[in-house]
């Protein structure tokens, strides 16, 4: 494995996000990256899987309270891995509910299109 050291301003490029984003994560610990010998932050390539986590987590919605709860129990190593399972567990439980809820929707709309399909249709006759 390759492991590279990336200034805030090169990492904020790879992850996509501002570099103003990437201190109020750090001010929040959801990130705590390294510091060289002139103390500046050094990110890694582990930091970018895990930005990439904490996007994909946000993009599903999970709250920020609970992004922070999953990632001090991550700080904390391997002995928080049945907690982060079942945080998971519970996030893609709630994440069920509202795929089942849009699909519900889209069915519906589905069907008011259709109708608005044959209604045309049949004015058009």
């Amino acid at each position: 494995m390759i492991f590279l050291d990336y200034s805030i301003g090169e990492f904020s490029k790879l992850t996509g996000l501002g570099i103003h984003t990437l201190r109020y994560y750090e001010q929040e610990n959801l990130i705590i990256p390294k510091r060289n010998a002139a103390n500046r932050r050094c990110y890694s390539d582990s930091d970018i899987k895990w930005i990439d986590f904490i996007k994909r987590l946000k993009d599903t919605g999970m709250p920020i309270k609970e992004i922070k709860q999953y990632a001090e129990l991550r700080a904390m190593g391997e002995s928080t891995l049945y907690e982060r399972m079942e945080m998971l567990i519970n996030h893609r439980k709630a994440l069920n509910i509202q795929i089942l809820s849009l699909q519900e929707h889209m069915s519906k709309l589905d069907d008011k299109i259709t109708f608005y399909q044959n209604e045309i249709e049949r004015v058009q006759k």
